[in-house]
């Protein structure tokens, strides 16, 4: 701080001693005007060049972005049937069937009684996405050598998009091990503490779906990171067809479109069960990679406000505020055709029970 100050004080010296030259006046009135300017009266100084210490990142220009998700990691979600036409004061209304017909086999009894199919209407209201309003100031937006307000817009619609395809994501893993949602253990090496997924285990995910007879089309599989990995590291027991070496990416599994994304929902391995979205992750649980056949789930946008409230209006503070306000929704239509493999805890060896192993 001290060297900034210094360097400071040294410019708006010669830059005064250069102006009094100009005009006709001793260089040393010049310096001894800079000096005082910048010791007595430092509001006076251009903000971000002869002040001390303030706004930094006016020398580079550079910022640093948060990391996110690759556009190419949520392509599941381009997959889903976008029902977003049909988005009204953002709710939807779907049919809700009564059932189905019961049919007669070698029927010898006259009239037939008569069998009502009662459907309903099913209205489901979008979730409401908002942030935080995020001050900018005018003295912000005068020194900061990058565009703030840009910034700061791409910010909350950037946050925004990753927390709802986090949370579609969520709501399209199953719940709870059952027999038309079934949650899979892993059973490779243990790693960790947890257990690897191994290629037998996407093949029992297949199997599950098959006996559910879910159609081969639109089947896909959503890897977390740790499962990725696990393949990865064991891509030399795997055909070269399930690796592309160009792109890094899983190819195509049993049937399944493979995706990796790394916000996948958390399961607690011993119960088989979802755990909340956003919940403290506890020991037993991890991350799952997630299945489901697209035909099967919707996704729906809704409306979006923006609200930005200019520095004018503000003559206090001096400064703009800006949030936005988003619905969007995805989910299954039925709660069918839907499963996760989740890895299962690896045991705890004691180590007495392992050096009389070794000892043995």
């Amino acid at each position: 701080m001290k060297g900034k100050i210094f360097v400071n004080l040294l410019f708006n010296m010669v830059v005064a001693m250069l102006i009094c030259t100009f005009c006709g006046f001793s260089p040393a009135l010049g310096a001894g005007v800079g000096f005082g300017a910048s010791v007595l009266l430092p509001s006076l100084a251009p903000e971000g060049v002869l002040r001390a210490g303030v706004f930094r990142e006016v020398w580079t220009g550079e910022t640093i972005k948060a990391f996110r998700n690759s556009i190419e990691s949520i392509g599941w979600l381009a997959k889903l049937l976008n029902k977003s036409q049909y988005v009204d004061k953002d709710a939807i209304h779907f049919v809700d069937l009564g059932g189905d017909p019961d049919v007669l086999v070698n029927n010898t009894s006259y009239p037939i009684a008569v069998q009502e199919l009662e459907d309903g209407d099913k209205v489901v209201s979008l979730d409401k996405y908002q942030t935080k309003p995020t001050p900018i100031t005018d003295d912000e937006l005068h020194a900061s050598s990058y565009d703030k307000m840009a910034s700061v817009i791409e910010r909350h619609r950037d946050k925004v998009d990753e927390t709802k395809i986090a949370r579609a994501l969520h709501a399209l893993a199953p719940s709870a091990n059952k027999a038309a949602t079934p949650v899979l253990l892993t059973s490779g090496e243990a790693s960790d503490g947890r257990k690897k997924i191994t290629r037998a285990d996407i093949i029992a995910l297949k199997k599950s779906f098959d006996k559910a007879k879910v159609p081969v089309a639109g089947r896909i599989l959503v890897l977390c990171p740790d499962h990725v990995n696990d393949l990865l590291e064991s891509d030399n027991r795997f055909a070269n067809q399930y690796y592309n070496y160009t792109s890094g990416k899983i190819a195509n599994l049993y049937g399944f479109e493979v995706y990796e994304y790394a916000d996948c929902p958390y399961f607690n391995a011993a119960g088989k069960t979802k755990k909340a979205y956003g919940a403290a992750v506890a020991d037993g649980d991890f991350q799952a990679s997630v299945a489901f056949y697209a035909p099967n789930c919707i996704r729906m946008e809704g409306s979006t406000t923006v609200y930005l409230s200019e520095a004018k209006s503000d003559p206090q503070n001096q400064r703009s505020l800006y949030s936005i306000k988003h619905y969007f929704m995805a989910l299954p239509l039925k709660e069918r055709a839907m499963a996760a493999i989740v890895s299962a805890k690896a045991a705890t060896v004691a180590p007495e029970a392992s050096e009389q192993g070794g000892n043995a």
